[in-house]
């Protein structure tokens, strides 16, 4: 007799930050909701690691949408999600979301205080002061009319005309401006080299692409919300989000399957009916989200060629080289930033390995490391073609890793001197390891957009499959936790309006 086959509502594959929001939302209103994990822990790129009493950041560290005042508006995301799921995740709030270490001697430090952030760059370049000011102030304009509407998905028509009807006039004023460019807008007032290339590592420390290549509806989520509802880290780490909405999903009845990784998505007559699990058991649903990226999902879990979607529609954004460092916290001095960012060359910076990013977490939660010590996070752009010559383990592969991570530390020593004197832990991850744990393609930071291309033609909620769905950052808007959020959201909403539930309003 053949055994039962499991039947939901909706599926989820993969519990990355966009696939987790739109599950936990969803089984809220009533929706029945399993989701799907590789590993035996949620939040993909957002999931935290011990290691002998360290625990680190396996990817972001720098979080925006926990903002508690109203000015915030419905970018406020975790906040307002973790409400109406009634569980708390603490934070403790960041006053500087990037330290800045930049050629010629330029430092800056992008500070919650707006008006003491754009005055150091007016110290800087006295001579672009006013256009200093009227670029940060398209930003602003376009965070205010975002906090101002409702989170919905842009294909839902009764979220689009219920948002056109209440705000007509800011609806249009963002149509325009979402096909217009942070750099294009930025060389409207600014002329200064030097300060065109901070626009550019402004962008590029988050999207990684140029200003010009980044949509200004994008950075004025990014970089006005920093100024608003601040940058706000969560206590016990980036692992505290995805751990949230695991609780807020099973607390409303939902399921998380942990070590249960998702092989094919079942579509007959081109509608998606469910997925098949590496175990080759078959489970069956109304509506499937996948939270892969868009080449895992339609080049390899979905097999029917018809789907495939072509490699030159979008860029590829690299993988990363990362070090995680235990080290004495005498190597970090009093009144250092937790975030870093370092430009070398301006000619490398936008290249392979180019920039530096780096974080300390333990300066604003002590408990992530043993007394006396710190954490520290250093990590750059990387290929996953540059490693796959090695064997997994072999010796080659281990001093090759070991080379790499010297070099980052002789570099990172210009901000923090002593630190390679100062490491008592040390972990490596490299792109083979970001694909093999994140089951993400070559690693990859997910698809870009070409330049000239306008932030709507990033792929949306709905897909060519019926009934299947995508969340995460292969969606709009896009890269980074908030944006994934904001796709799980969207997500949720179109679902649950399509089930009779519709989501009710964040607040």
């Amino acid at each position: 007799m053949a055994s039962k086959v499991e039947v939901t509502d909706v599926i989820v594959i993969g519990s990355g930050i966009g696939g987790l929001t739109a599950a936990a939302l969803l089984q809220e209103r009533g929706i029945a909701t399993v989701v799907f994990e590789k590993n035996r822990y949620p939040g993909g790129s957002c999931s935290s690691f011990q290691r002998n009493g360290y625990r680190f950041d396996a990817g972001a560290s720098v979080f925006y949408g926990f903002g508690e005042n109203s000015a915030s508006g419905t970018l406020n995301l975790h906040t307002r999600i973790f409400r109406k799921l009634g569980v708390e995740v603490r934070t403790i709030a960041d006053p500087v979301q990037i330290h800045y270490h930049l050629p010629n001697g330029f430092n800056v430090a992008a500070c919650y205080d707006r008006l003491a952030f754009l005055g150091s760059l007016v110290a800087r370049f006295p001579h672009e002061a006013e256009g200093v000011k009227k670029f940060y102030r398209e930003l602003d304009e376009v965070y205010e009319i975002l906090r101002t509407m409702p989170a919905g998905s842009l294909e839902d028509v009764n979220h689009l005309l219920a948002v056109g009807a209440s705000s007509p006039l800011m609806t249009f004023a963002l149509a325009l401006k979402t096909f217009r460019s942070m750099g294009k807008t930025a060389r409207r007032y600014i002329h200064d080299d030097e300060l065109l290339h901070f626009i550019d590592i402004e962008a590029y420390s988050w999207a990684l692409q140029d200003a010009v290549s980044t949509p200004l509806v994008n950075a004025g989520i990014c970089l006005a919300d920093r100024h608003f509802g601040g940058i706000n880290y969560p206590a016990g780490g980036s692992g505290a989000i995805p751990a949230a909405l695991c609780k807020g999903l099973e607390k409303c009845g939902g399921v998380i399957r942990y070590e249960s990784e998702v092989t094919e998505i079942l579509v007959t007559n081109g509608e998606a009916r469910g997925v098949r699990l590496a175990d080759g058991t078959e489970h069956h649903a109304k509506a499937v989200i996948s939270n892969a990226t868009i080449w895992d999902t339609f080049n390899r879990l979905v097999t029917d060629n018809r789907y495939r979607v072509d490699e030159k529609r979008f860029l590829k954004a690299p993988s990363w080289f990362q070090l995680f460092l235990g080290v004495d916290a005498k190597v970090i001095p009093p009144g250092f930033d937790v975030h870093h960012v370092l430009v070398d060359d301006w000619k490398y910076y936008d290249q392979l390995g180019g920039t530096i990013y780096f974080s300390a977490p333990t300066i604003l939660d002590p408990s992530l490391a043993p007394p006396g010590k710190h954490v520290v996070h250093a990590f750059v752009t990387a290929e996953v073609e540059q490693w796959t010559q090695y064997e997994k383990g072999s010796e080659a592969y281990r001093r090759a890793k070991e080379q790499v991570a010297a070099a980052l530390i002789s570099r990172t020593e210009r901000i923090l001197p002593g630190l390679s004197k100062a490491i008592e832990l040390q972990v490596l991850a490299t792109p083979l390891t970001h694909e093999r744990y994140l089951n993400r393609r070559d690693g990859s930071y997910g698809p870009l957009l070409k330049p000239g291309q306008n932030i709507m033609q990033k792929p949306q909620n709905t897909t060519p499959v019926k009934n299947l769905f995508a969340a995460g950052d292969s969606t709009f808007p896009g890269q980074g936790v908030i944006a994934v959020t904001y796709s799980g959201v969207s997500c949720a909403s179109y679902i649950a309006r399509k089930f009779g539930k519709p989501l009710e309003e964040l607040v």
